[in-house]
């Protein structure tokens, strides 16, 4: 992958060599998406710039260089990301594929957009990318983000001039942009945990949401608009659902999995041991007759460790196998590492051990295939049931005698989290049900869902200086009225799949210099998966069925593995051997200075996680990243 950044001066008065030694600053602060090489371009008439950095995957020589310009000189763009149709998208350009300079994916798209529009040539485009393209003849720059949001670009405007980057962090590198909290962007952070699009955490710059595109013209006029819809694939495969076919999803994750192996580096995987990752493991492992290079991270503490598993899985299928295991002692210094990358707050802890495994597999390859997205796309979070079955009691009992019946209920919510139930993952389940049981006032499905998955419910309660955000222009809202749990899995797809699970990966793995790939993502499997019923999806109260007997084909012995997820033992962590280190961040100066959150709130939730009575692991956890990151990026 690579990092771009650029500029557009709506008032020309820059020279070229100014402008390209801006991009080049701009592009310069994202090093580690780019330690190849770096290249400039500018256009003093124009006013455009675009700065890049290079990692190099596809064709490392200097054919694959960019910025790139097309053949015909009409077009220049800066590009992150990857093709996986490459071939097929050069086929299509016929007698003018003959002219091409080298076999970069970039060129291709490049002469695709030329040929066809940008529009045409993103809808042409199997892989993960976003990309900025000047049209020097129009005068319009274009900035396009692909279908599921797996690579990130943001824009904005200060002053006369529109500013584009791979990261926020690129615009510090700009002098006329001055970084300044978004207050609605704080809020929806403290609540989800992440920023959904099109919100940043910085005033005046957006996050161009998955499926969507940008043009802008030369005089500044701007038309965001959607070019692949989540929704409205999501609507039309349940309106009209096929047969479950497992033969055909079994081929077409092969299919997506042998497109997503091309590389000229080398190539690894995650592994976690469950089911997603072993899925795409097995099918690495039938293209190719070598041993796959794997990698997980694991702990000691029972519950949270999968190492067991991942080693499992590698010798089943006989992967060249390496983990590394994580104690309380490395959080602090991973998750240093991790803040450089970081430059929008994630309160995602599963964020250390991605940077872990990145930074472990960095060491032998270049290149890894993940298995993110199969829970949001086969039904595979245990809180999709719990939110639909709330949402059924809720509806059977309207009315006073339900809102009693409910008031009832949520006066357990204590109770159920003080009771001794034994190892974590039941202590998470008390967590969880105590949680539901205050989910009940809710009047619709997805305000009871957004409460469901929130961190801070009510964040004007953590965060009274900002007014409480609200949600009507998130676009992880706009949902169709979907069958439940669909309209859940949409809402996940818009925002936290993009926001935290995509957001994490490619951050974490940014950082350490190493491509991450997501062949459960291939848009085609995506529009295949809306086309399986709800009801197949979770066959015999089995979640994720279709998934699991793709696996089962493989290795039978993984397909009732229990889901984890990537969790860390953070509750128990904060109160013992990173006790010290949480509150330099939860207490004192440190968050009285800020003047983000109330000190006083902060500190009364953390003495009661430290009592035990009470589990608020991810809300301290959400003040302890917003703390350090805006130590590091506003330095405050």
């Amino acid at each position: 992958m690579c990092g771009f950044a650029g500029f557009l001066e709506l008032e020309h008065r820059t020279s070229t060599e100014g402008l390209q030694g801006v991009a080049l600053r701009m592009a310069e602060r994202m090093l580690a998406r780019g330690p190849d090489a770096d290249g400039a371009w500018a256009d003093k008439e124009q006013g455009i710039a675009f700065g890049h950095r290079r990692l190099s995957i596809i064709d490392t020589s200097n054919a694959g260089a960019q910025p790139m310009a097309s053949a015909s000189g009409r077009w220049v763009i800066v590009y992150n990301g990857e093709l996986y149709n490459t071939e097929e998208m050069r086929r299509c350009l016929g007698d003018q594929a003959s002219a091409f300079r080298g076999h970069s994916d970039t060129e291709v798209l490049l002469e695709t957009i030329d040929a066809i529009g940008v529009e045409a040539a993103a809808t042409r485009a199997n892989g993960i990318f976003a990309f900025a393209a000047w049209d020097r003849r129009d005068r319009k720059l274009w900035l396009v983000r692909d279908r599921l949001g797996v690579k990130p670009l943001y824009w904005g405007r200060t002053g006369a001039t529109i500013l584009f980057a791979s990261q926020p962090k690129a615009f510090l590198g700009h002098p006329n942009f001055r970084p300044e909290i978004d207050g609605d962007a704080l809020s929806a952070y403290l609540r989800y945990g992440y920023t959904p699009a099109p919100l940043s955490i910085y005033k005046g710059i957006r996050k161009l949401p998955g499926g969507w595109l940008a043009e802008i013209s030369a005089d500044g006029r701007v038309d965001e608009r959607c070019w692949w819809d989540i929704g409205a694939i999501a609507e039309a495969g349940q309106a009209a659902p096929e047969p479950l076919d497992l033969d055909a999803l079994s081929a077409l994750i092969n299919d997506a999995v042998a497109r997503q192996m091309v590389s000229d580096v080398p190539l690894g995987a995650f592994l976690s041991g469950g089911v997603d990752s072993a899925t795409v493991v097995a099918a690495m492992r039938a293209q190719e007759n070598t041993p796959i290079r794997t990698f997980t991270v694991g702990f000691d503490e029972a519950g949270f460790d999968e190492t067991q598993n991942a080693r499992t899985v590698a010798q089943l299928l006989g992967t060249d196998h390496t983990e590394l295991r994580l104690t309380a002692n490395d959080l602090p210094e991973l998750f240093a590492g991790a803040l450089e990358g970081l430059d929008e707050p994630i309160a995602d802890v599963s964020l250390i051990p991605t940077f872990a495994v990145s930074r472990l597999a960095r060491e032998q390859v270049t290149v890894v295939l993940s298995g993110d997205g199969g829970d949001e796309m086969f039904a595979g979070y245990n809180h999709y049931d719990i939110a639909t079955k709330a949402w059924n009691l809720a509806r059977r009992f309207p009315g006073p005698v339900g809102h009693a019946m409910r008031g009832s209920i949520r006066a357990l919510g204590p109770l159920l989290r003080t009771l001794p139930l034994g190892p974590p993952t039941a202590q998470y389940s008390a967590d969880r049900l105590a949680k539901v049981a205050e989910l009940l006032p809710e009047d619709d499905a997805i305000s009871l869902y957004r409460r469901l998955v929130s961190v801070w419910p009510e964040p004007d309660q953590v965060s009274p200086r900002f007014a409480r955000h609200g949600d009507a222009t998130l676009a992880s809202t706009q949902t169709p009225a979907l069958a439940l749990p669909g309209r859940f899995q949409c809402f996940d797809m818009l925002g936290y799949l993009p926001e935290t699970i995509l957001a994490k990966v490619d951050r974490a793995s940014m950082a350490t210099s190493l491509e991450a790939r997501v062949p459960l993502l291939d848009h085609r499997i995506v529009e295949m998966a809306w086309r399986i019923s709800p009801q197949d999806k979770r066959r015999y109260g089995v979640a994720k069925w279709p998934l699991r007997e793709v696996l089962n084909r493989r290795l039978p012995q993984l397909t009732n593995q229990p889901k984890m997820g990537f969790g860390v033992p953070l509750g128990d962590w904060l109160r013992g051997p990173l006790r010290s280190w949480a509150e330099d961040a939860l207490t004192g100066n440190n968050v009285q200075t800020g003047g983000l959150v109330d000190a006083d709130v902060v500190g009364r939730y953390w003495r009661e996680h430290l009592s035990g009575k009470r589990n608020w692991q991810h809300r301290l956890w959400s003040i302890i990243v917003l703390t350090h990151w805006q130590r590091q990026w506003l330095g405050s």
